[in-house]
């Protein structure tokens, strides 16, 4: 075993994520990260590098000394990113090791108050109207705001406008104000303005429905048989790193999810914690980019 996986870690740790501030994966992130930084002895230190995709903060990561130093919070952008751009400076599953997966969430379908739509039949009715009029905000290209509702308009056959943006800040701000009316995003960062009358839910991704929304129901539920889709979070480290440092950091993010804040944070959020052993990882990861590759080709996704 290297001396330097024997004293690890000694100085702070990176966590790279490729998102901005406030996204659907950055707070569960950053409420697991302070347990772990404690179990660790040591700062984690989250750094947002958002943009393309994930793959700016991705290939940071990749291209990082494989010490263990420099981790990457990995969602299913990432699973996305593998087939939907067609050039990449890395392999966003070969360059990795994983860890562990942290969590997974459902997405929920918000409409502004404004926008004359009470349920997903309003919409579509609606969207058929408007014949492509009809834009909806996401945090970028192939992100999973993107791909969540490209396959909700290919399954629900109908045309919508596609109004990226830099990042989830951004387009909730301007879907706060009805500049887009429109949007698929991350359960929890939606919850406090759904209560709040500030955003209608019509819907939600996963296969049940969430205990914080119970009166609304699932896309499969509402019409669209077969749909699901799930927000989820991993951590992952440079290829190469030392296999006792990938086992410590596993040992302690599994602990890590089992401490009272991060349950309280989750359960708050209504994310499903989801620990896994690195092999069960790779194998979702594996699972997640062959199913998105799927659609990417059946909706005729791109990078607009």
């Amino acid at each position: 075993m290297p001396a330097a996986a024997q004293d690890y870690p000694n100085r702070p740790v990176r966590i790279i994520v490729p998102f901005s501030p406030g996204g659907a994966v950055d707070g569960p992130t950053r409420a697991v990260a302070q347990e772990l930084g404690r179990r660790l002895g040591q700062q984690m230190v989250i750094e947002n590098k958002p943009g393309a995709g994930a793959t700016i903060g991705s290939e940071m990561v990749a291209k990082a000394p494989p010490d263990g130093y420099t981790l990457l919070l990995a969602s299913q952008t990432n699973a996305i990113s593998a087939t939907l751009y067609s050039k990449l400076s890395f392999n966003p599953l070969d360059d990795f090791v994983p860890i562990s997966l942290i969590g997974r969430e459902s997405a929920v379908l918000v409409v502004h108050p404004s926008l004359p739509a009470t349920n997903v039949a309003e919409l579509l009715a609606l969207a058929r109207e408007r014949r492509g009029s009809l834009n909806y905000a996401s945090s970028g290209n192939g992100s999973g705001q993107h791909l969540f509702m490209a396959l909700f308009a290919t399954m629900a056959d109908i045309k919508l406008t596609h109004v990226p943006y830099r990042g989830s800040g951004q387009a909730t701000t301007d879907l706060l104000a009805g500049t887009v009316p429109l949007a698929f995003p991350g359960l929890a960062g939606m919850l406090q303005h759904i209560k709040a009358g500030k955003l209608r839910a019509l819907a939600v991704s996963g296969s049940k429905r969430s205990s914080h929304l119970p009166d609304v129901p699932t896309l499969a539920e509402a019409g669209l048989a077969g749909y699901s889709a799930y927000v989820w979070l991993g951590l992952m480290a440079p290829k190469g790193t030392p296999q006792a440092i990938i086992d410590r950091l596993h040992r302690e993010v599994t602990a890590a999810l089992e401490a009272e804040p991060v349950r309280r944070y989750f359960a708050e959020a209504g994310i499903e914690a989801a620990g896994s052993s690195p092999a069960e990882f790779a194998a979702y990861f594996r699972e997640e980019r062959d199913r998105w590759a799927r659609v990417v080709k059946d909706t005729g996704a791109k990078v607009d």
